[in-house]
């Protein structure tokens, strides 16, 4: 008789325990998967924003094409023609990179099928600069055909192909730094005036140097280089010859290390030139 009343007591009593255990069980799961699904998506979302690579392969005549993970990165700033070799002033934002190529307008028709196996610039023709903004983010390592030339952050680089003529492509390779760590740069030259010729001491230039030694010695005096990637004449990805605008001179540059046909113009290392700050440097690269 005693018992009979606790027994449906009892039999409440213990559904409603457990019920209620139940519920911030069920609570702490649903938080606990939901906690994990948001940081996994976070994660990836945050794999996806990180800059890995992009390429850029062009010949003479342009025909630039854009490969590599890190293509979405990348966003047209337009096309300029260049006038008396100068380069042109493409606005870059704070916080991207600036590339810009330079090369001949495309061919078309007839004249198209004569240029396959010209080597020697279109004396008609007036060069293109095609530039591009990227979002590396952070540093990233700039390859010219595959050799190291330069370390790069919210900086421009240039490219030249109208010296290389009809022969291959070039390819310009940017790579996030994946654990290494760049090389400081140590430009300071924010001052210089494009617009204002300035005189500049010649440096040494030995060909058969690592691209870096040269940079660095063009950077010490605010030179602005543009890369030309040349085939033959030495080990590959390292400096053949460098060419520096001179001012108001019949010979349109100086070429380091002098050649038979410049040494008579006198443009030697530790000779202070002319130079005009809106024609890029050129740094001619072995192949």
């Amino acid at each position: 008789m005693r018992s009979h009343p606790h027994r449906p007591g009892g039999r409440a009593h213990r559904p409603a325990a457990l019920v209620a255990g139940a519920v911030p069980l069920t609570l702490a799961l649903l938080a606990t998967g939901c906690e994990a699904s948001t940081t996994s998506t976070a994660a990836d979302a945050q794999a996806d924003d990180v800059f890995s690579s992009v390429r850029f392969s062009l010949g003479a005549r342009g025909d630039i094409q854009i490969a590599g993970t890190s293509r979405t990165a990348v966003t047209r700033a337009g096309d300029r023609t260049v006038t008396g070799g100068r380069a042109y002033p493409f606005d870059r934002p704070p916080g991207k990179l600036l590339v810009v190529l330079r090369h001949w307008p495309s061919p078309s028709g007839q004249r198209a099928a004569r240029d396959v196996v010209r080597l020697l610039p279109p004396p008609d023709d007036v060069a293109i600069e095609s530039a591009y903004l990227v979002d590396t983010g952070d540093w990233a390592l700039a390859e010219l055909d595959g050799h190291p030339v330069q370390w790069l952050r919210r900086d421009t680089i240039r490219v030249d192909t109208t010296k290389a003529g009809a022969v291959g492509r070039t390819h310009l390779t940017l790579s996030g730094p994946r654990g290494r760590r760049p090389s400081p740069d140590g430009r300071a030259c924010e001052g210089v005036d494009p617009a204002v010729n300035r005189y500049v001491v010649l440096p040494e230039v030995e060909s058969g140097a690592a691209v870096p030694e040269v940079l660095a010695r063009l950077r010490e005096r605010c030179l602005d280089v543009q890369y030309v990637s040349m085939p033959g004449g030495g080990h590959r990805g390292t400096v053949r010859s460098i060419e520096i605008p001179v001012a108001g001179h019949t010979a349109p540059v100086a070429e380091l290390p002098p050649t038979d046909g410049s040494a008579a113009q006198g443009h030697l290392p530790g000779d202070k030139i002319l130079t005009d700050p809106s024609r890029p440097t050129r740094v001619l690269v072995i192949r």
